[in-house]
């Protein structure tokens, strides 16, 4: 199975987040040694995830919680806190989703 290339938006989003994570290390003083041992993870998760390099969502939030911006990571994706959330918020969801097949043309 061929990998597909990475599409520009998340390339962009993995670059940046990488970028506010290294800024908020230096706010910090800490090293990427340091915040490699607070969180767990080796040197080298710390650097590539600065770099913008694909990590695991788990080491993500071991980094994010080293710096003290987990509650921000998680709190961000609350979907009460959108517009779309806070509108649908009363109604109830369904616990599954699923795909509905398009109605065929009659013969």
């Amino acid at each position: 199975m061929a990998v597909k290339p990475r599409p520009a938006p998340v390339t962009r989003a993995m670059s940046q987040l990488g970028q506010d994570l290294a800024t908020w290390r230096r706010l910090r003083s800490l090293t990427v040694a340091q915040v490699a041992e607070r969180a767990d993870v080796a040197r080298g998760v710390v650097v590539k995830l600065e770099a913008g390099g694909g990590i695991t969502v788990e080491s993500l939030l071991r980094v994010a919680r080293a710096l003290g911006v987990l509650d921000s990571i998680a709190s961000c994706l609350d979907p009460y806190r959108t517009d779309v959330g806070r509108l649908r918020s009363e109604e109830v969801l369904p616990q599954r989703v699923r795909h509905r097949a398009a109605p065929r043309p009659d013969s």
